[in-house]
Parts: C-alpha cells; sequence; structure tokens
C-alpha cells in the first residue's frame, strides 16, 4: 500500500440541494484535506480519513454562503470542519462501495459513497498520479441542519437530500 495526498488544484468537493422543490443550488467546498493508504488498483484495504474546511463553502453567492457558515447550518466557527473515516470498503465490478463515519456539525452518522476509479497516469513532472471521482447521498437534518423556511405555495425553501460529489487525483506523499 502507498500513501497518497489529495491534490487540491485538480480536486473537487461538491454538492447539490433542490431549492424551492423546483430547482438546485449547486456549491463545493475549496479546502480540505484526506491521509489515503491503499493500493490504488485495490481499494478494498484503503485506509481513508478525510476533513474539510466548513468555513471554506462557496456557492456563489456571499449571502448565501455567509448563511450557510452560520449556526442556521454548519456553524463554521464552532465546527470547523467535516469529517468522514472509511471503515468498510466493498467491491461491486469496476465500481467501490465505500461506507464510514461522516460527522457534521458534531454529529456522527454512517454515510455511503459510490467509487470510482479513473485510472493513472504520469504527469508532465513525471509523477504517477491516481483518480476516483465519488457519489453519495444525505440527508441533512440527520446532521442536525435543520433550517427551513415554509413556502407560501406549499413546501420548503431547501430541500433535505444533500447529493455530494467527490472529484480526486492523488499525488504519492
Amino acid at each position: 500500500m502507498k500513501k497518497w495526498t489529495i491534490d487540491p488544484a485538480h480536486s473537487e468537493i461538491g454538492f447539490s440541494v433542490k431549492h424551492m422543490m423546483i430547482s438546485k443550488v449547486k456549491g463545493s467546498f475549496t479546502s480540505f484535506d484526506a491521509e489515503v493508504e491503499a493500493n490504488e488498483e485495490d481499494l478494498t484495504n484503503a485506509l481513508i480519513d478525510f476533513k474539510i474546511d466548513t468555513a471554506s463553502i462557496t456557492t456563489n453567492n456571499t449571502d448565501r454562503d455567509n448563511h450557510l457558515r452560520s449556526a442556521d447550518f454548519f456553524d463554521a466557527e464552532q465546527y470547523p470542519h467535516i469529517t468522514f473515516k472509511a471503515n468498510e470498503i466493498v467491491q461491486k465490478d469496476d465500481e467501490y462501495e465505500l461506507n464510514g463515519d461522516l460527522t457534521i456539525k458534531g454529529v456522527t452518522r454512517p454515510a455511503t459513497f459510490e467509487v470510482e476509479y479513473g485510472g493513472k497516469g504520469t504527469n508532465p513532472w513525471g509523477v504517477e498520479v491516481v483518480a476516483f471521482n465519488a457519489e453519495g447521498k444525505i440527508n441533512r437534518k440527520d446532521f442536525g441542519l435543520t433550517w427551513n423556511q415554509s413556502l407560501e405555495t406549499g413546501g420548503v425553501l431547501v430541500g433535505e437530500d444533500i447529493k455530494i460529489s467527490l472529484e480526486l487525483q492523488a499525488n504519492p506523499a
């Protein structure tokens, strides 16, 4: 097994959530780190520990981003990190099911991500890199993210289900 570091210049952690029950708002986290020890061609024994800086959330709207950092949502001042620690990785054909403990706002719950190995290559500086993409879905209320607003026409402003997507490129540590 090798140790890998996430290359933040070539990686992305994104999310989307229903807005007003009719459209989606998308965003991302721009600051994150991970400790990964894995055989890139067989992740079943990998050790994966992720940390995301909550305050790095961006949706390309300053007012919304500040609201998401507030106690109504992530409370970034009190809970500066979102973490994920893998505890089981199951190979399913060409993909993996990554199960682990996700902690948001001090609440830890199980989360599952479908992971696809993108492959490996050598960058222009002669360094071997590997790539993965992962997708999962959580209910934000399970993590204490319960703020919402009722709409006059029925329904709510912010959906409960959050789709999470990761595009990751890693370099040897």
